[in-house]
């Protein structure tokens, strides 16, 4: 296989700054198309690029043979419908996070992966922060015995200093977003803790509110409380209120040890042992809205793609992070805890 021929839906801040970068410096892809509502904004993209057309129909972007795959970069609300279209026009998808709105539209992105063939990948980067690697396999080695709890967190100012359209974003809009904090941030350490731990969440508690923000019709302050199968508990926190500066911290708690993870400014990974030793990682900083790097989600895609490998966040492994995060808000809704 060749150099694989890009397409991708949505010139945001995701795209330009994410995908679209690391599509350009992976010399095994080729962005020849974009896709947004804005023309302008399609455009520009376009030239910032090098795509050779661009298209405010993502319809006819999917017409385009020459596209091998397909990035979707859109509102929450559209994950799905072009998702599936995309799939079923013969494309390998890489969908941004949260993956879908609902269990429905998870299960059909998932059915049309498998009718089609073609790859479909979530784009979780925290699985592929080389301290979240270094964790999980220090926890599967026994490294620090039993694992008791856990506190993970995902906190920051907000969207509006990161999306294309400010104060006026999309993701201050229930029917564009369908949810807030806890499905821009929360979802992210959903899926770490499932990947860290190598364990499902069975249970899950919550509290939700959407008070720090104005004119906005979605969630922005949240804490779940999790139970994995082997009865780990621990806290998931997202907040588009943190304001000084941003936490995309993790910490677990074990019968042999603690591990902190990206909460010292120069040590990504510190773990402190029973004994009283201390021993310090220094393993790259975690990637930030302000501080870019190569996520390694694009890279990882285009290699499952080339050598026709299951990537490392299948639709079913997106769905499983997103369970959580729907429970979270049933379980803040009932007041309930909700059984997974």
């Amino acid at each position: 296989m060749g150099t694989l021929k890009v397409g991708v839906v949505g010139c945001g801040s995701i795209a330009n700054h994410r995908h679209l970068p690391e599509y350009q410096n992976n010399p095994d892809a080729e962005i020849i198309a974009v896709c947004d509502k804005v023309e302008d904004r399609a455009k520009a993209t376009a030239e910032r690029f090098g795509a050779g057309k661009y298209y405010t129909d993502y319809h006819e972007l999917l017409q385009n043979e020459e596209i091998d795959i397909v990035s979707v970069c859109t509102p929450n609300y559209l994950h799905a419908p072009v998702s599936i279209a995309a799939l079923q026009a013969g494309k390998h998808v890489l969908c941004e996070k949260p993956m879908a709105t609902s269990e429905k539209e998870a299960n059909e992105m998932i059915a049309a992966a498998e009718k089609s063939g073609k790859k479909l990948m979530i784009g979780h980067n925290q699985r592929f922060v080389p301290s979240h690697q270094k964790a999980k396999e220090l926890i599967a080695s026994g490294e620090l015995g039993r694992i008791y709890s856990f506190r993970t967190t995902f906190g920051h100012g907000g969207p509006e200093g990161w999306s294309a359209d400010g104060k006026n974003s999309w993701f201050f809009k229930k029917e564009e977003a369908f949810i807030g904090a806890l499905g821009d941030l929360g979802v992210h350490k959903a899926d770490l803790i499932r990947y860290i731990l190598g364990e499902e969440v069975k249970e899950v508690a919550a509290l939700v509110e959407g008070n720090a923000k104005e004119n906005s019709t979605v969630d922005d302050n949240a804490v779940a409380l999790l139970r994995t199968e082997s009865g780990i508990i621990g806290t998931l926190t997202a907040s588009w209120a943190y304001v000084s500066s941003e936490d995309n911290s993790t910490i677990i708690y074990g019968e042999k040890g603690i591990i902190r993870l990206e909460e010292d400014p120069v040590f990504s990974m510190v773990i402190q042992y029973k004994d009283g030793s201390t021993v310090n990682y220094q393993l790259g900083q975690i990637q930030t809205n302000e501080s870019q790097s190569n996520s390694g989600v694009i890279d990882h895609f285009v290699e499952s793609v080339k050598e026709d490998k299951t990537p490392l966040i299948t639709g079913d492994e997106g769905w499983k992070s997103l369970q959580v995060i729907i429970a979270a808000l049933e379980a803040n809704e009932t007041k309930k805890n909700v059984q997974l």
